[in-house]
């Protein structure tokens, strides 16, 4: 093993994610087993000892990630990756020239050693499985001879055994061989998409969407890993029918040549068919391509699908795409059971056509020669039988090249839009002359249009605009995301950014601050202090080593946005780009912010920050104002303010705002000390306080089972039957079981008796007449021949058909189990766990499992039909094989517990693989702006170690086994041998002799073959039992109680009355709303404060049943809604969430993807929420599309599409929460306007950040640590000043009057 540098050792190590409980007797066995594979001795890695340790520790306990010995640096990602990368790039220049043939060229030089030395041993394997067919005939003979010498016998029998010896070594080598090369090219395949991924142009990765790459990864990469199962068949299957047309020459003669003839009969017969294949193969994967994209997206959306009451219609939406799926899965079973049948009986049909021209020909048959010619057909049955596969392969490996090739050929980021210089070049820290930049190229419509800006060195540059008028692709394009048309950008030093929608990896709060940096605790605790997130760690269960879940799930907006600023912060980079960074949190805390970060530990860096609140001008010393993606206006606050109109729009929108406080005395009396304390937040968590707490322990000690997302749930132990039992009768409740193994049996029984047919029926040698006419001979034979053809035929359409039902079925109830899931079971399960079910494991259930199942109990009966043939000649082979048997059991017993959990170690260390790919593609703006890419790789290297261990130690222990089942049934048929030639000629009959030496030969074949459909099954049908897992999901409440439907009117006032609610979040954790008692009156506005914490998001996800009460009740109109349907409830309710979202699709289909309404109402609704005009330029109109998460749409335009839902929707009851966040001032009036026109006979509840939007409302509901703290008109509320509401609003006018800097 070549030494690793420290670093590569801790890393491939994976001790960085192990935890240190790790016993120092685990560590050195680790290693010990770690060097066995490297350090091994010749005999050892002949006999595969080495896995010996670890099998044998997998017997004793259950295996885990630590006990896998590591990977030798050839088989590490992090060995072949940068090789792998040079020859690439050397092979064509440049990575926009690479084609298929290239990439697999490269493939090929950076394996080559393996797969030449797995060619030598499938040379060798060849040869040695021809040499039994050869010496039959001499055997035949030889038992027929009265006067024999025993020692020729001897002889003879020795060479049988030796043959077979060394065609099981090299055939175990071979297969362990390519299996290694198999997971370096994988891993290799699968970095350099994933490096790829983190270099992608914006225009690129919209025409592929995260889904897909993630196929690329998981479908595309894993099959060229797979092909080098058949690499070496081509030239294999020519190798073997020239072999076996030399014996059939020295047995047949001339008839050989029919022979021949219907080989390649067979073998052309297979081309039209195995084209057929690959296209429906093609189709298959296109449609679930499409299928898993809107998987993904629904996964990702849950929340807003419930609330809005459409989660069944998207899943109708995932059942149609399936549909057409299935169209094409149905044609690819169907051709499948064909070639089944086709190649299943090859040897019978080549038999019929040689023996057939022998009889014309007047070609002598003797019992012999038939063996021969019969073990010879056995064996030619492999090239016939996995030509087709072979040939399928290699389509389906080109289509996997092509698509990987295409990937990587996409555009790149320009490398040359920004010039980066170091930051003592220059005293200009940023500066753009005459910049056009434009996220499409192809587009008449610049997004940025002639830019000229310069800013010093430590300049605080302040950009304000309407929504859409190209703020935020400004920053993009600082950073260098946006395509350049003209101009020259210069940035000096290095940059950090915050993003508009924050993004945080799953991982610990601290490992997301740190991002790569080493720990400095000082200057970490300075951060979480300037950011104000102390207050918010000590709510957490386990403070900054809480781990997030995916996307941040258990943060509140308003703490991811201050994780993503501590993050910025801890770099300590010269220039800050922040982008709306006050948006998703209170006025407290953003006050708060703006002093600590940008007047505090930024004051000497560039800060370039996009904001929509005003009261963050004053202290610019550049202000920006944009408008339809050009600078309009620059300069300080007050020269500005004369000079133009579009910042006069955005300041008086503000005033009017500020003028609706005007009955609180302007005076600035209030002391900071009465608000001291609330500098924590004030701010809305959209995430219930810390989902984390739900199912975690509150006291002190720290349990790992606190933290929301749980390491994925593996079944541990032996598969229960009942996995198998449920695989079996989910189909028509198992009929078809009975009549697929009847003709399994038939198939075999009459097999065995054409053979013994011929056997019996042809004299032994030439000088004997036969006793049977040439006629009679084959007409038997020909009819038995179509009799177990027919069971053949029987059998793969019966399986076909099984299979194909199963897999609809586990499809259909897995799908609306976990749609039907709770919002906590989203909350807590990464989505990459659910995709993975949805793809990895569906695809295993709809192609695999079906063959495997029928062809282990194929096998089995095959073993048991060869052992019959055995016993008939020399009874005395019970002896051994009783033992034998046994022994076979043990040796599968004893290996399968360390197999099982090798594949289940193998299924859950994909997961992370994917899941930190599609964290990266969300992030990669923010990984390359804090230039973090060679880290990244470098993690997904890591996790993809971490899953080639247990890929290539499953492989190996199957090798391990296999050679000594192997070695077993070589025992046997030597046995067998040896007592046939000891026998005196009279006591056995020397044809049926020969037939069981016949069967001998193969018994091993055949018991290899079981051994491995066995191993396979019971790993792949750890693929039901993960589905099965996802059916018996808890589900939520009805959605329609029949006979207590609301009628249609309800609810006709919207009154709400809530009476001792009382909610948590699990059975161990407190309350969050300790007993609330309040009713929101018919068409009142009410407003709803309250800290972090308080219980805000709660009540609303209680008044939508997101999260059901443990005591008391909610009344809309009279009615509990406890009782009725959580359809007919959360239909009946509008929200506008905190998060816009939109889906993949059309305009049309994210306003009204129910189909309820007309065009001209979906206009109407446009109109009201002002983008009519914005869609009407667009060439669809209402069809022109939307991309995955609408990201061609900006986040203000992605706020009024979810108000334009709500405008049609025109219920009688409106949430809004927090809905406000990322809009500027103006935008924000336009929604408080819409709201207050149409919606004045509505009971309006709003959740919210800016002070002046609860100003205006009937009444303020004031929450406080679950409990009602205030609940009174404003007005009566700012009168008495020692009022929560009163304080919140001094600190808001005395901000916006004075600035910070004063």
């Amino acid at each position: 093993m070549t030494k690793l540098s420290p670093l590569e050792e801790s890393l491939l190590n994976g001790e960085a994610s192990v935890s240190n409980n790790n016993s120092d007797s685990r560590k050195t066995l680790r290693n010990e087993i770690s060097t066995c594979y490297s350090n091994a001795g010749f005999f050892s890695i002949l006999t595969f000892s080495w896995m010996s340790p670890l099998i044998t520790l997998g017997s004793r306990k259950t295996l885990d990630h630590e006990d896998l010995p590591l990977l030798s640096t050839n088989d590490s990602a992090y060995g072949t990756f940068s090789t792998f990368k040079n020859k690439l790039e050397l092979e064509c220049g440049n990575v926009r020239n690479l084609t298929a043939i290239n990439l697999a060229k490269v493939l090929f030089l950076s394996t080559w050693q393996g797969i030449l030395l797995s060619g030598f041993f499938a040379l060798l394997f060849t040869c040695a499985s021809y040499v039994g067919p050869y010496l039959i005939d001499n055997l035949v003979q030889y038992l027929n001879d009265e006067n024999k010498v025993k020692n020729d016998g001897y002889i003879l029998a020795m060479m049988f055994v030796v043959a077979k010896l060394v065609e099981c070594l090299s055939q175990r080598h071979w297969i362990f061989k390519f299996q290694q090369v198999g997971v370096r090219m994988q891993s290799m395949l699968v970095s350099m998409i994933y490096a790829k991924g983190l270099t992608l142009s914006s225009h690129s990765k919209e025409q592929h969407s995260s889904g897909e790459i993630i196929n690329l990864m998981t479908v595309d990469a894993a099959r060229i890993g797979e092909f080098c199962w058949y690499m070496h068949d081509p030239w294999m299957a020519v190798l073997q029918v020239s072999l076996a047309l030399f014996i059939l020459h020295r047995s047949v003669g001339v008839a050989s040549v029919a022979a021949f003839a219907a080989t390649v009969v067979v073998m052309l017969l297979n081309h039209p068919i195995a084209s057929l294949q690959e296209k429906f193969q093609g189709k298959l994967m296109e449609f679930k391509d499409k299928r898993m994209k809107a998987t993904s997206e629904i996964i990702m959306n849950m929340r807003i699908l419930k609330l809005q009451a459409w989660e069944m219609k998207f899943l109708s939406k995932i059942i149609q795409l399936r549909k057409l799926e299935e169209v094409w899965l149905k044609k690819y079973l169907v051709g499948s059971a064909i070639v089944r049948f086709l190649f299943f009986n090859a040897p019978t049909f080549v038999a019929v056509v040689t023996f057939g021209a022998c009889v014309l020909l007047g070609i002598p048959l003797e019992s012999g020669k038939i063996l021969a010619a019969l073990a010879t057909f056995r064996i030619l049955q492999m090239p016939i039988y996995s030509l087709p596969d072979t040939i399928s392969m290699i389509a389906q490996t080109k289509v996997s090249l092509d698509r990987i090739a295409a990937f990587l050929r996409l555009d790149d980021l320009q490398a040359d839009v920004v010039e980066k210089l170091p930051r003592s070049s220059s005293d200009i820290a940023i500066k753009i002359e005459y910049g056009n930049f434009s996220w499409d190229l192809s587009s008449v419509n610049t997004t940025l249009k002639n830019i000229n800006l310069r800013v010093s060195h430590g300049m605080r540059v302040a950009v304000c605009g309407t929504v859409g008028s190209g703020k935020s692709s400004l920053l993009t394009c600082i950073i260098g995301e946006m395509p350049k048309l003209s101009g020259t950008l210069k940035v000096c030093g290095t940059k950090a950014y915050v993003a508009q929608s924050p993004w945080i990896q799953s991982g610990k709060i601290e490992e997301n601050i740190l991002f790569g940096r080493e720990m400095d605790r000082e200057k970490y605790e300075r951060v979480l202090e300037a950011c104000s997130l102390n207050k918010d760690l000590e709510v957490l269960p386990f403070g900054d080593q809480t781990i997030i879940g995916e996307k941040g799930i258990n943060l509140s907006g308003g703490q991811k946005q201050r994780v993503q600023i501590a993050r910025a912060l801890y770099q300590d980079a010269d220039i800050y780009l922040l982008d709306d960074p006050f948006s998703a949190v209170d006025a407290h805390t953003g006050s708060h912010l703006f002093k600590e970060c940008l007047l505090g530990l930024l004051k000497t860096k560039t800060v370039i920050y996009i904001t929509h609140q005003v009261e963050f001008l004053p202290d610019a010393d550049l202000i920006l104002v944009m408008k339809e993606g050009r600078i309009t206006q620059s300069g300080k606050y007050n020269d500005i303010l004369t000079s133009g109109t579009d910042f006069m729009e955005l300041v008086g929108a503000h005033r009017a705002a500020l003028s609706s406080v005007k009955s609180l005395e302007r005076r600035n009396t209030f002391k900071k000390s009465t608000i001291t304390g609330s500098s924590s937040d004030l701010e809305v968590e959209q995430e219930v306080e810390n989902i984390d707490d739900r199912n975690g322990k509150l006291d002190d000690t720290v349990e790992p089972k606190g933290q929301l997302v749980q390491d994925e749930e593996r079944e541990m132990g032996i598969i229960g039957l009942k996995v198998f039992w449920t695989y079996i009768t989910i189909a028509y409740g198992g009929a078809l079981v009975p009549f697929i193994f009847l003709s399994q049996i038939l198939t075999v029984v009459l097999q065995i008796a054409s053979n013994y047919w011929m056997a019996l029926a042809t004299p032994v040698s030439a000088t004997a007449e036969p006793d049977i006419g040439s006629l009679t001979l084959m007409v038997v034979y020909v009819s038995l021949a179509i009799g177990s053809s027919f069971g053949t035929l029987s059998r793969a359409i019966l399986a076909a058909i099984a299979g194909y039902k199963t897999a609809t079925m586990l499809f259909n109830q897995m799908h609306l189990n976990f749609i039907r899931a709770p919002m906590l079971f989203f909350d807590s399960t990464p989505s990459g766990r659910i995709l993975n079910r949805a793809s990895t494991d569906q695809s295993a259930i709809d192609l695999t499992i079906p063959n495997l199942a029928w062809g282990f109990t194929y096998n089995l009966v095959q073993v048991l039909g060869n052992v019959a043939v055995m016993s008939q000649a020399a009874w005395q082979v019970f002896l051994v094989l009783i033992p034998v048997m046994a022994t076979c059991i043990w040796y599968q017993r004893y290996y399968s517990a360390s197999a099982r959990e090798l594949v289940r170690l193998t299924g859950i260390c994909q997961a992370p693989v994917i899941q930190h790919f599609s964290e990266t593609i969300s992030g990669s703006t923010t990984i390359r702006s804090f230039e973090q890419e060679s880290r990244f790789n470098e993690m997904n290297m890591q996790l993809i170690d971490k899953y080639s261990q247990p890929k290539l130690y499953s492989a190996s222990a199957m090798e391990w086994l296999s050679f000594r089942l192997d070695l077993l049934s070589i025992t046997v048929f030597a046995f067998c041998i040896v007592f046939l030639v000891s026998f005196p000629s009279s006591i056995v009959n020397a044809s049926i002799a020969g037939l069981a030496v016949t069967y001998g030969i193969n018994l091993n074949a055949v018991q290899s073959n079981l051994i491995w459909f066995l191993c396979n099954l019971e790993n792949k049908i750890i693929s039901v039992e993960r589905l099965l897992q996802y059916t018996s999901i808890p589900s939520e409440a009805p959605l329609v109680i029949k006979d207590n439907q609301p009628d249609h009117s309800w609810p006709s006032f919207g009154e709400v009355h809530i009476q001792d609610l009382q909610v948590q979040y699990a059975p161990h954790l407190p309350l969050v709303l300790r007993g609330l008692t309040c009713t929101f009156t018919a068409g009142a506005k009410t407003g709803i404060v309250g800290r972090t914490g308080s219980g805000k998001s709660t009540l609303v996800q209680t008044l939508f049943r997101l999260v059901e009460p443990v005591a008391g009740q909610i009344l809309i109109d009279k009615i509990n809604i406890s009782l009725i349907g959580i359809h007919d409830l959360r239909s009946r309710l509008s929200i506008i969430p905190q998060d816009p979202t939109m889906f993949h699709g059309t305009v049309r289909s994210n306003l009204d993807p129910l189909e309820e309404y007309t065009d001209e109402q979906i206009w109407e609704a446009l109109d009201m929420c002002q983008l009519g005009d914005e869609v009407r330029k667009k060439e669809g109109k209402l069809d022109s599309t939307v991309t995955e998460n609408g990201e061609n749409w900006s986040m203000g335009q992605r706020q009024l599409v979810c108000l334009g839902r709500v405008l049609l929707k025109k219920s009688k009851i409106l949430v809004l929460d927090e809905a406000t966040a990322s809009v500027d001032t103006a935008t924000d009036t336009i929604i408080q306007q819409t709201v207050n026109q149409h919606f004045t006979d509505c009971t309006v509840i709003t959740i919210a950040h800016r002070i002046t939007s609860i100003l205006d409302s009937d009444m303020v509901l004031f929450l406080s640590e679950g409990l009602i703290e205030e609940y009174d008109s404003p007005k009566k509320l700012l009168k008495d000043k020692s009022s929560s509401l009163a304080q919140l609003v001094a600190e808001y006018t005395r901000r916006s009057n004075t600035g910070f800097g004063s």
